[in-house]
């Protein structure tokens, strides 16, 4: 075939996974190859903790599997803030800053998750600024959305 060279590589039922999620869409398939190469595979129990409300983020999570059921503490109790279904990500601002994760990641199934450590997130960056320019776009704009949602909801309760 003359034209073989234009031909996409094929991707990985993982990578096509990725690609499928809101973070990696706009990626080109040798881009979420690349990618593919810096994620880490996690794999947790039915109620296990996948991280604690006060601990330091180092990293993002995909739902790759299983479901993820994310809690806060409000006045001494636990407050359900949302289940995670497999294509979601969460604890998108560890690969920003440093600061405390503001809530609690439980699995409620058994769960597969590709996680995205920040240093590594930093690295693609230096190296692959177009990759890392897509994926920072995807991940302020899925900021902004729940901003906007969480603007939206003390606005309805307020006009309560």
């Amino acid at each position: 075939m003359i034209f073989g060279f234009l031909k996409s590589p094929s991707l990985s039922p993982r990578q096509r996974r990725l690609q499928g999620t809101q973070l990696f869409r706009s990626l080109k398939p040798l881009e979420i190859k690349f990618v593919d190469g810096l994620m880490h595979e996690r794999r947790y129990l039915p109620d296990e903790i996948i991280f604690d409300e006060g601990e330091e983020g180092q990293a993002l999570y995909l739902v790759m599997g299983g479901r993820v059921r994310i809690s806060r503490e409000l006045h001494g109790k636990r407050q359900f803030v949302t289940d995670l279904e497999p294509g979601s990500f969460f604890g998108d601002l560890a690969l920003l800053d440093n600061s405390p994760r503001s809530a609690q990641a439980r699995a409620l199934d058994a769960c597969e998750l590709a996680v995205f450590f920040r240093d590594d997130f930093l690295a693609l960056m230096e190296t692959d600024a177009v990759i890392g320019y897509k994926i920072s776009l995807a991940l302020a704009r899925h900021i902004g959305q729940r901003m906007r949602l969480q603007i939206d909801g003390r606005a309805h309760v307020e006009a309560l």
